[in-house]
């Protein structure tokens, strides 16, 4: 509801720097034919994934990954780090976060383990894997849009190697700080019957038919739609009560719609001459570094989403704007409200009665985000 309220909030104030002509009219009308696509795409991946939970598909994948583990705590964590950075990778951020936190609580719950390692794994991919394709993250759709024509191939090869890297050392890093935990063993986890095996095939074979549609170049949109009405339509035929409204991520699409007109507005009054002076100009290293520490830092004080928005227009080029998505995607590990996944996953967290605090949280994220972006930035720097 904090969500909701703070974008309505937003879209106020977006509506008078319209009325007052602070953002010009035309201007307004081109951010919203801009935006009208990402957040159609928002709203059916999210509609997809939550009725693929309530069929059971993440619960049947999770308890399969338990038997995979062998009863070795490290071969799980494997198992649900690749799990984890495939959901980021090709099904968004915000998937990760929402959908498959609970069901790796869940797990190490039943395997005896401590969620803490498995919890903190889910959050961390769920933003730095979130840099290679287009559908990992608003951002990335964001930035597709300004590439113009990239597509998803090119937009992969341009991130490729920042990707590898942004994955590599937040992974590495957790593995040291719980390599206690993870040399334990463990019995697994019974298997659950599924309520609806039609449901259960029917959502596994559509989140199959999804994935490569995704990356085939069409707009993310369409096949995003389609999977979504066909879903839905299972759900129709036999579980109607799950079609409820709540479905729809409607306080994530208003703060989304707001957060874009008041940095549009803001950007009227002159942010982007502030911004170019704090991010630089040229693509050497040293230039993409900064850029990308204005990226992780603005994430952190504000939210990831407004400060790629800021900073887009001083990008200039696809290799600056490559720097500019590692520091808003990979960088905001440190502050609870960098993202909002990470705000999504502490109030699965939550529900599911899994305490972290938010002091150990950002101290792990103050060592581990400037060294996952500084080295993400030099790799692109060395294969631009």
């Amino acid at each position: 509801m904090r969500s909701a309220i703070l974008g309505g909030a937003l879209l106020v104030v977006g509506a008078i720097a319209i009325a007052t002509g602070i953002l010009p009219v035309p201007v307004a009308f081109a951010v919203a034919d801009r935006v009208w696509p990402i957040l159609l795409f928002v709203i059916a991946i999210t509609v997809v994934t939550e009725l693929a939970a309530e069929a059971g598909l993440f619960t049947v994948v999770a308890e399969r990954a338990s038997r995979w583990g062998l009863g070795r705590a490290c071969l799980l964590w494997l198992l649900v780090l690749v799990l984890a950075v495939v959901s980021t990778v090709f099904l968004s951020i915000d998937t990760t976060a929402v959908l498959l936190t609970p069901v790796v609580v869940l797990l190490a719950r039943h395997s005896g383990l401590s969620p803490l390692p498995f919890a903190l794994t889910t959050v961390w991919m769920a933003n730095t894997a979130s840099l290679l394709l287009p559908v990992s993250n608003l951002t990335n759709l964001l930035a597709e849009h300004t590439l113009r024509g990239v597509g998803p191939a090119g937009f992969a090869a341009l991130m490729a190697v920042p990707a590898i890297i942004a994955i590599v050392i937040p992974a590495t890093a957790l593995f040291l700080i719980y390599r206690r935990e993870l040399h334990q063993r463990y019995q697994p986890a019974p298997s659950t019957a599924a309520d609806d095996r039609v449901l259960l095939v029917a959502s596994g074979v559509t989140v199959a038919a999804l994935i490569p549609l995704l990356v085939s170049g069409l707009p993310v949109w369409i096949p995003a739609i389609a999977a979504a009405l066909a879903l839905g339509g299972f759900f129709v035929a036999r579980r109607p009560a799950v079609l409820r409204f709540g479905l729809f991520p409607w306080q994530l699409v208003l703060l989304a719609a707001g957060l874009f007109i008041v940095v549009e507005a803001a950007h009227s009054l002159g942010l982007g001459a502030l911004l170019s002076t704090a991010s630089g100009h040229g693509t050497g290293p040293l230039d993409l570094l900064q850029l990308a520490a204005s990226g992780a830092v603005g994430a952190n004080a504000v939210n990831n989403l407004p400060a790629y928005l800021a900073l887009e227009p001083v990008a200039g080029s696809p290799v600056r704007l490559a720097a500019l998505l590692i520091g808003v995607n990979a960088g905001p590990l440190v502050t609870p409200w960098a993202s909002l996944a990470t705000l999504l996953w502490h109030a699965r967290l939550t529900s599911l009665g899994v305490s972290i605090s938010w002091r150990k949280y950002s101290l792990l994220g103050l060592v581990v985000a400037p060294v996952t972006v500084a080295l993400a930035t030099l790799g692109l720097a060395l294969v631009q």
